[in-house]
Parts: structure tokens; sequence; C-alpha cells
């Protein structure tokens, strides 16, 4: 007997979770290291330290939060995932608020580097709650390829407009996203903080839904519960799962891209094509990103279907190096256009990777679920995450050498002593690095193992073991 397909109360309910994933992880990877650098003045030292130090305290949040969950003995209305989901909706909302709220406005940059540390760790830490525990409900929740595929394309639908609305928002709310004098500063304090809020309100608007009607557990017996691993031996596990860390390091190098390219964007609109107050070229040039990746869900489908989900990841991955080549080759606004063109054509491989990835690291768990003979999504997101948390890092090291290198080892410098050589470290930081990045991730998936006849045969075996669905 076939399975009922999934109804569109069920794909949306769902599917908004997106919305408060996204939004919030969007503007906090667009726009904190702008808003640190150029607005609050915080020294490219003080940023880096920051980093650093929030990477050290991922290493352990983001698989503590994972482990903590699979060690949670299910509640009884609450739920095992959905008692975190509900318990981090409205501190997620609040943060959204604090990080772009700088209490302090002085000489001495200490208070405000405390502040900027605590606030992206406490971020952090609540975000990883929503997130590891949303996306470890995914697989469990719909267990088969044919219900995750329906619902990804749902989700990816949603994800997608959670990122148009983190682009969109700041174009409408920031006059100058980097500003161009001292005197401008407390206007565009206020802006960002304006944008902030309604991110909160927004942020709590969809996740509300999802956290009381979205989530639908499994109820857990003391018998599963009891083969679970400890905190310790779950992330020992998970970490000798070679198809995992290649799928996982392959991930980061993709994760690199989406955090640098945006990051260094208003820069890169202000120094290299020369455009002021370039909030909104920037923002509406994301936000066609955004609308090319939705728009190509169905044919990444399609191309999935037809060569594998690892190839068709593969395939979008090349396509995205040869895409960035233009960032290096444009200078003036007469590339205004240019730009837009080229970000907007940046979507499609977007799509791809936004399509492929879940879907591979969904096949990842289902292995080690027939291995082990238990579900472990939360301990592989947890896991996951800490290691493609490290990410962002690589990009703040990345973007703290180069701009070391051009000038700005101090402070940002609106009027750059040495403009040629500003241009040419902004170039490089959107095309020579992410290229470098995407092919790492593509030699990876070059030795991915979970395609093809062995993962036919996974899928075979699993079938044979409703329980483990």
């Amino acid at each position: 007997m076939s399975e009922k397909p999934l109804k569109f109360k069920e794909k949306f309910l769902f599917g908004i979770s997106a919305i408060p994933d996204q939004l919030t992880y969007q503007v906090f990877q667009f726009l904190i290291f702008t808003y640190y650098f150029t607005v609050v003045k915080l020294p490219l030292v003080s940023i880096l330290t920051g980093y650093i130090i929030w990477g050290i305290w991922n290493s352990v949040n983001d698989p503590l939060v994972g482990a903590l969950s699979e060690r949670t003995k299910q509640k009884r209305k609450w739920g095992k995932r959905r008692f975190y989901i509900i318990i981090s909706v409205v501190p997620l909302s609040i943060l959204m608020i604090l990080l772009f709220y700088v209490p302090f406005d002085t000489s001495d940059k200490s208070a405000e580097f405390i502040y900027f540390l605590i606030v992206i760790i406490s971020f952090e830490f609540i975000y990883s709650m929503f997130n590891v525990n949303m996306n470890a409900v995914f697989p469990d929740q719909f267990p088969n390829e044919e219900k995750r595929a329906a619902a990804q394309i749902f989700r990816n639908l949603t994800f997608v407009f959670a990122l148009i609305l983190g682009s969109l928002i700041p174009a409408l709310i920031i006059s100058d996203l980097v500003p161009d004098n001292d005197a401008a500063i407390p206007r565009i304090k206020g802006e960002y903080l304006t944008m902030g809020i309604i991110v909160a309100i927004i942020t709590l608007l969809a996740a509300i839904p999802f956290a009381i009607w979205g989530v639908k557990e499994k109820e857990e017996t003391v018998e599963d519960f009891n083969k679970r691993p400890s905190i310790f031996q779950s992330f020992k596990l998970t970490l000798s799962n070679k198809s995992f860390l290649k799928f996982t390091l392959a991930n980061t190098m993709v994760w690199y891209c989406f955090t640098i390219l945006p990051l260094v964007m208003p820069i890169y609109a202000e120094h290299v094509l020369g455009v002021k107050k370039g909030a909104m070229l920037v923002g509406l040039s994301l936000m066609l990103a955004f609308v090319v990746a939705a728009l190509s869900m169905p044919i990444h489908r399609k191309i999935g279907l037809k060569i594998g989900v690892r190839n068709g990841m593969i395939l979008s991955l090349s396509l995205f190096i040869v895409i960035l080549i233009p960032y290096f080759l444009m200078s003036g606004k007469e590339h205004q256009m240019f730009f837009m063109i080229t970000t907007a054509l940046v979507g499609f491989p977007i799509g791809g990777t936004m399509f492929y990835i879940d879907l591979l690291h969904a096949d990842v768990i289902d292995e080690d679920a027939l291995k082990f003979g238990v579900r472990r999504g939360a301990s592989f997101y947890g896991v996951m995450l800490f290691i493609q948390r490290s990410a962002v890092i690589l990009v703040i090291i990345t973007v703290a050498l180069m701009f070391g290198n051009i000038g700005w080892e101090q402070e940002y410098n609106p009027v750059p002593e040495d403009p040629e050589l500003v241009v040419l470290g902004l170039k490089s930081l959107m095309f020579i690095f992410p290229a470098i990045a995407l092919t790492i991730a593509i030699l990876l998936l070059k030795s991915y193992s979970l395609h093809g006849e062995k993962l036919k045969q996974i899928r075979e075996e699993l079938a044979k073991h409703p329980e483990l669905k």
C-alpha cells in the first residue's frame, strides 16, 4: 500500500522554519562584520580575535547542543527536538535586536569589543539550539526519498524567501551600509537597529507556528533511547564516519563561499564599483540571486534524478566557479548592471547546492542508522555545524590578512591610501579565494562514496527496517 502524499499544510508548517533559520543567519552573516568594522569601528584585530574566540566556543557549542538533544528523554507534551525549538524562539528574536544595539560609544573600544564577543556567542548558542533540532527532525519526519524531496522543494522555496528578506530589509531600511564619513554614523546606527527590530518581529511570527504545529516527532521508546551513545561516544562515532567527514568538509568549503561573498559585497560595491550608498544595489543584487535560486530548484531536482545527487552537486559547484569570474574583471560605476547580472546568475549554482546539501546529509544519516540501529540526526547536525562554522573563521582570517595588506590593519578607512591595491584585494576576495574553496569541495565530493549502486543498496536495506525511518 503506497503512502499518502504530503499535504500542503504539512509542507507549509515545516517549510516556514526556514524563515527564522535563514533570515537570522543571513542578516548575521551579511551585516555583522560590516556593522562592527565600518559603523562601530572596532579595530580589525579585535574583530578577528572575537571571531576566533567565537569559533573556539563553537567547537563545544554545536556538538554539545546536538548530543544534548540526542540524550534528552522525550517529554510527553513538548517532544524531544521540539522542546529545544520552542525555548529558543523568543531569545533568538531578542538577539536580532541586541546584535545591532551597542550601548557604548567611547574612544576606548574595549567595552564595545566585550559586548561584540558576548552577543555573537549568545546568538550562536541560541541559533544552534533552533537550527540543530530543526534539521534533526527533517529526515525523521520525512522518512523516504519522495517525501524528503517534496518537503525539500517547499522548504527551499521558503529558504530563498528568507534570504530575499535578509537582503531586501537592510536595503530598504539602511541608507548606507558602509558610512563614507563619521558624521553619518549616528543616523546609520539607528537604521541598523530599526532593521534588527523588524527582523526580530518576522522571526517571532514565523517561528511560533512552526514550533507549535509544524514539528511531528515519533514517540521514542525506552529501548531506542538506550541505544543512543553517550555524548562523548556520539562525538567520536560521528567523526569516524568517512562519508560524513568528506561531505561535511565539502559543505564547509561551500559555506566559505556563501559567507565571504555577501560579507565583502558592501565594501566591494563602495571601492571597486565606486557606488556610494550601495545598500540598494547590493540588496537588490542578492535578492535577484535568491530569486534565481528558487526558480532553479525544479531544474536541479531533475538533474539530481538524472545524474544523481552527488554528481548534481559537483556540477553546481563547477558552474559556481565559472560564474564568479566576472567579479575579478569589473571596475567602475559603468559595471553596476554587470554586477547585478553576475550576482543573479550566481543564484543558479546556489540553488543547486541548497537543494543537494540536505539530501546528501540525509543519506549519511540513513547509512549510520543502518549501522547502529538508531537515528542520530542531531549529533550529525551538531558536529556538521561545528566543522561548518570554521568556514566563518577562515573567512575572517582571509579578510583580515587581505585588509591588513591593503592598509586597513588598524581600522576601516573610507579614503584608502592606495585605491588600486584595495580594488585588487577586494576582487581577490570575491573570486580567487572562493574558487579555491569550491575546487577543494569538488575534489572531496569526487571521493564521496554514497552514490550510485552503494546508495541504492543502502536504501533497499533501509526499506527492510521501517523502525529506522
